[in-house]
């Protein structure tokens, strides 16, 4: 039952999906005692949205995941809407009930408590791992009687000793922050909003602190999820660079500036983990493969909903100004195999060795450094089959690359899936493309992961053939290297 179960068609094999039923929003990532967290907006009872509770799984490595039983479940009429986990090390809910004299920590989960009316801020804890919860008899820890008021997410705020807690006051597009020593009794400290995308509600805000690559400098990265009004339509994710100083956020960019984590249909309620093992520095990223225009009618059949790939985000200095890039989590080299390379072909070329060796797939990684030369389109498609395929292209003139799915296989479910969605990239000699193809799925990060696109497609089975293509025969693929990934369901 279980490899059939994990076997069906558009049933992703490296993206993470609920065993059945529905699933949204990433909720409460947090890495404890050698484990990774993802709970998960979750309709136990069926494949649209609904009676929102917390789905849960683990993972030592952000790659292959565990199921494990619903953590949080709707009770009272009241919904487990989205919210953050972390570990309170010290003890300092008086929550955590350790029977290590070294280790008085335990995880607490802070969730939005949702009624038709009412949305408030509410708390879970669990000593056991995270695997069973009960739910703090004092909810909610705070009740502002809004009807719009979600999606806590709670960090560690080092400089004062006291935990922040960012919440989106969705109506009014603003990111109202708290303060706490306890995670029990909060105090109001601002508002950030409106700024940058505001055409939509504002959700799911996240606020962390980076390191500004090459420099002594460090900078806030504030998180707004938006819908509708996403770059690509529908909903998406945007961030502000900026200073926190534990009571504010201020924008370094004019009021007006407009940043995108994602220029695909498909990355949303974007939240970084809470964590992470001894060492290791980095910050890590996960957001809901899908869109709102379109969720509830995506043709998967006994679950609907996935996740992106986790990302590791990082700052850069550009011409620009300082922002975000985004790679998968380097643990997703573990699944490659049988890497097939080539270098300094023509497209043309290129394809006849494809043709020649088999080369296809559904489940691939592609990394390619193109020299466009005099080209004003160029890239790969994928998923071919038919007349079906998936296009990844730059188009040099715009300095954009997009992906096109209006052929990618079934997009005849809803009138706003077919799509061309395009992002702004730096086009010199040579661009890079690195392309993660699944079974119904594909993530582009362009030039180190300067740009992104997430992108569902719903494709036909035989639908694996790979091309390059370009409206120049002068195009040189420096270097291409394809490996086939394994699947991480057992």
């Amino acid at each position: 039952m279980v490899a059939t179960q994990f076997h069906e068609q558009y049933r992703l094999q490296y993206h993470f999906t609920p065993p059945q039923n529905w699933t949204n929003d990433p909720n409460g990532l947090v890495y404890y005692k050698g484990e990774y967290h993802l709970f998960y907006q979750h309709n136990p009872f069926g494949t649209k949205w609904g009676h929102m509770s917390w789905g849960h799984a683990v993972s030592p490595d952000l790659v292959h995941w565990t199921n494990l039983p619903v953590a949080i479940a709707e009770g009272n009429g009241i919904m487990i809407f989205s919210g953050s986990a972390v570990v309170d090390q010290q003890n300092s809910s008086g929550l955590c009930k350790s029977d290590d004299p070294k280790d008085p920590s335990c995880l607490i989960a802070i969730y939005a408590g949702h009624t038709e009316s009412l949305q408030t801020q509410n708390i879970a804890f669990s000593n056991d791992k995270g695997r069973t919860w009960t739910k703090y008899p004092g909810n909610p820890v705070i009740d502002l009687h809004l009807k719009d008021f979600r999606d806590p997410k709670v960090m560690w705020y080092e400089p004062a000793k006291q935990w922040i807690m960012a919440t989106a006051v969705s109506q009014e597009k603003k990111i109202r922050f708290f303060s706490s020593t306890d995670l029990i009794h909060w105090k109001q400290l601002s508002d950030f909003g409106p700024e940058g995308a505001t055409a939509g509600v504002w959700e799911c805000p996240d606020l962390n602190e980076l390191p500004v690559e090459g420099t002594n400098e460090m900078r806030w990265v504030l998180v707004v999820n938006i819908n509708p009004g996403g770059i690509a339509g529908g909903s998406g994710g945007q961030y502000f660079v900026g200073k926190f100083d534990g009571a504010k956020f201020v924008n370094d960019n004019p009021p007006t500036t407009q940043l995108w984590l994602d220029y695909g249909k498909d990355y949303y309620a974007a939240i970084s983990f809470f964590g992470g093992p001894p060492k290791d520095s980095r910050v890590h990223m996960l957001g809901w493969y899908s869109n709102w225009l379109y969720a509830n009618d995506t043709p998967e059949i006994t679950w609907r909903g996935a996740m992106a790939m986790p990302r590791t985000m990082t700052l850069k200095k550009t011409a620009q100004g300082i922002r975000l890039f985004q790679q998968p989590v380097k643990e997703f080299e573990e699944l490659r195999t049988q890497v097939y390379s080539l270098r300094n072909l023509t497209t043309d070329q290129i394809n006849q060795r494809f043709d020649r060796d088999g080369l296809k797939g559904n489940t691939l990684e592609l990394e390619a450094e193109i020299a466009p030369r005099d080209a004003k389109d160029f890239g790969v498609s994928v998923l071919r089959g038919g007349a079906q395929e998936t296009v990844i292209g730059v188009k040099t003139d715009a300095k954009q690359v997009y992906v096109d799915r209006t052929k990618s296989g079934d997009v005849g479910f809803n009138k706003d899936f077919p799509s061309r969605d395009a992002g702004p990239i730096h086009v010199g000699d040579s661009v890079k493309l690195h392309v993660y193809v699944d079974w119904s799925g594909v993530e582009v990060y362009a030039n180190d992961g300067e740009t992104t696109l997430a992108e569902r497609v719903f494709p036909g089975l035989d639908s694996q053939g790979v091309t390059f293509f370009s409206n120049s025969p002068n195009t040189r693929v420096k270097t291409v290297k394809v490996w086939r990934l394994k699947s991480t369901w057992k």
